[in-house]
């Protein structure tokens, strides 16, 4: 299915989440769900660490698709949002604050090099037909 078309959804809701990071990269933070276009408008992570810097990575793996806007096949490629960027301690970063788009099949991922010490605050709006 393609993405809603932005000019014609029927709802559009904005949320927020945010997650501990852990040091396995794998674990899907966000799978966006059929139908749904969801986008992107901030991403911060604060170092709870009191003493130590540690390490973000942050991805989106697309999901299986043809673009709409170059024809071109979309494989289920990975591409690093941030890659092992440093977070002093009791710092916060924001990695990024111009709009991402995750369609559906789209999965938000991250990882941090030091258990329990990195949050992810995810600001975003919800597109749904």
């Amino acid at each position: 299915m393609a993405a809603p078309n932005i000019v014609n959804v029927a709802t559009i809701n904005g949320e927020s989440q945010g997650f501990e990071l852990d040091t396995t990269l794998t674990t899907s933070l966000m799978l966006i769900s059929t139908g749904k276009l969801v986008k992107i408008n901030r991403i911060s992570v604060a170092n709870i660490d009191g003493t130590s810097a540690a390490d973000v990575t942050v991805q989106v793996t697309k999901a299986t698709r043809t673009s709409a806007a170059t024809g071109a096949s979309i494989s289920g490629a990975t591409f690093k949002i941030a890659s092992t960027v440093s977070v002093p301690a009791d710092a916060v970063l924001v990695l990024s604050d111009t709009p991402i788009y995750l369609e559906e099949g789209d999965t938000l991922k991250g990882g941090a090099s030091a258990n329990s010490d990195l949050t992810l605050f995810v600001s975003y709006d919800v597109l749904d037909d």
